[in-house]
């Protein structure tokens, strides 16, 4: 299987691959309200941008974001919220056990 890192940064298996952003970034588009007298505001998802047609063989690795936005066998995000993903002392992930899919 090859995998494609559509995110911004390489993703760290805790077995040690590592999976190199390709460069390209999927998104989702969003829209926002004005913000409200409490400084709060609504945002509405949208399109999903930089998210290439299925490709045989391929799995595009995204956001968990844009994973929960589309539903395909062909894309996964990576298992931050896993009670086996690995946080640094600041709680920012340094590995995942794998991936998920929406």
């Amino acid at each position: 299987m090859n995998y494609t890192n559509l995110t911004p940064h390489s993703i760290v298996l805790n077995d040690g691959r590592v999976f190199e952003a390709s460069g390209q970034v999927a998104r989702v588009t969003s829209t926002h309200s004005p913000f409200d007298t409490e400084g709060v505001c609504s945002v509405e998802f949208g399109e999903i941008q930089n998210l290439p047609e299925a490709v045989e063989g391929t799995t595009f690795i995204v956001s968990g974001m844009v994973a929960s936005a589309i539903n395909r066998p062909d894309v996964v995000a990576p298992a931050t919220g896993h009670p086996e993903a690995k946080r640094n002392e600041k709680g920012q992930i340094q590995s995942v056990p794998g991936f998920v899919r929406a």
